[in-house]
């Protein structure tokens, strides 16, 4: 079953809540990828705020396993029985299945080379790093983030390295505007101090 077709099924009316374990069990081998993009990809649209933190957090739980070469997520048990309440996610999801339908028609399997033990592990690097980021308080300082670990989380899902090569090169747009970012507050701290 395609990312797409479990996405649909996650917003039948009937999944009023669902625990996070059954949840995870509905993406098989590819958990991984699926809860990368679960928990990135709504980023992408218009949320309240502090969303980014919510679902900022599961990212820092999986994607550091992904980086270690853990074979299946892990969670405590607490976790795995929190229940989520599907109607705040149904409707994001609705808009993300048309864009997940048209990766999937153009994405195949392509340049392979880039997975395995350590390319995986090395899109887990670059996740964990994203999703510190992603949490952080910075107006649209989610969305690049958001967009990288889409775009690794899909290359996972179909195996196609190039959205693998897109996602690294976001992420170092995303970094590069983070450490812009900081230099400017810092210049601006120490301009502050030396006119006091």
């Amino acid at each position: 079953m395609c990312l797409s077709e479990i996405l649909r099924e996650l917003c039948d009316l009937s999944h009023a809540t669902e625990d996070v374990g059954t949840l995870v069990g509905r993406f098989g081998r590819r958990s991984f990828g699926a809860l990368l993009f679960l928990f990135a990809a709504p980023n992408l649209l218009p949320l309240p705020p502090g969303s980014s933190t919510f679902l900022g957090a599961p990212l820092l739980l999986f994607a550091p396993q992904l980086a270690l070469g853990v074979a299946s997520p892990w969670m405590p048990g607490g976790l795995r029985r929190r229940r989520l309440d599907m109607e705040g996610l149904r409707g994001a999801f609705l808009k993300l299945i048309p864009w997940v339908e048209r990766v999937e028609r153009v994405s195949t399997a392509r340049l392979t080379f880039l997975f395995g033990p350590v390319g995986d592990r090395l899109i887990g690097v670059c996740c964990t790093i994203l999703a510190f980021v992603l949490m952080l308080p910075l107006p649209l300082g989610n969305l690049l983030p958001a967009v990288a670990i889409s775009l690794f989380a899909l290359a996972l899902l179909q195996r196609d390295g190039v959205f693998a090569l897109a996602g690294y090169a976001v992420t170092g747009v995303s970094l590069g505007i983070l450490a812009l970012a900081a230099g400017l507050i810092h210049s601006l701290f120490i301009a502050a101090m030396s006119g006091l």
